[in-house]
């Protein structure tokens, strides 16, 4: 049934294989060992994945490897449904802003020395950041990894994130850096502006 809604035996082989190796590559001869399937049925689908965006490639070593975009729009929705773990997706993907700014304050809103947390990326719907979360304060990357390892697991794909001190983040934003121009331009959610720098609003440009 679900080969027949997805088009092809390979092309949900190839699902499969992808979504249950977020970050780990694949050339074609080894994917067509693993998943059993002729490798000229193999780089049909693979073109076709890439077209999509689904997955990406790259070279090394004189070879050409393929891996998931864990940036892709629907990847949550497909680890659902492809992954052998199985992971909730959350109502922050289906709701409103309110329930995603709920959902992260409950994450940064105690953090001793953060001042600004700002989420976009693949985060926040229509933003084209590369940077799914900017921290801003004095916290430790210790903190701020663990923080960050917990809404990984819970949003079931790798998360981008930026930690800056006040003075760094102020400066590049006096300067109109363009990485933090790149985050205020677009889409994103403010979780917390302590010092009402970007005024406690979410970008919508």
């Amino acid at each position: 049934m679900i080969d027949a809604l997805f088009g092809s035996k390979t092309r949900v082989k190839l699902l499969h294989l992808f979504l249950n190796n977020p970050g780990k590559s694949f050339f074609v001869r080894e994917i067509t060992r693993i998943i059993d399937e002729q490798i000229n049925s193999v780089r049909r689908e693979l073109s076709n994945m890439l077209e999509v965006g689904i997955i990406t490639s790259d070279s090394a070593d004189n070879k050409l490897y393929y891996q998931v975009n864990q940036r892709y729009e629907f990847y949550v929705a497909f680890r659902a449904i492809f992954g052998d773990e199985p992971i909730s997706v959350d109502d922050s993907t289906i709701n409103s802003d309110n329930v995603s700014v709920e959902k992260y304050n409950s994450i940064f809103g105690d953090v001793t020395g953060l001042r600004l947390a700002v989420v976009s990326g693949v985060l926040v719907k229509g933003s084209t950041s590369s940077v799914d979360i900017l921290l801003v304060g004095n916290i430790s990357s210790t903190k701020a990894v663990t923080m960050i390892k917990d809404i990984e697991k819970s949003e079931g794909r790798e998360i981008n994130y930026s930690l800056l001190s006040y003075d760094e983040f102020y400066y590049r934003l006096s300067v109109r850096d363009r990485f933090i121009t790149e985050i205020i331009n677009g889409k994103y959610m403010v979780i917390i502006d302590k010092d009402n720098v970007l005024k406690n609003s979410n970008g919508d440009k």
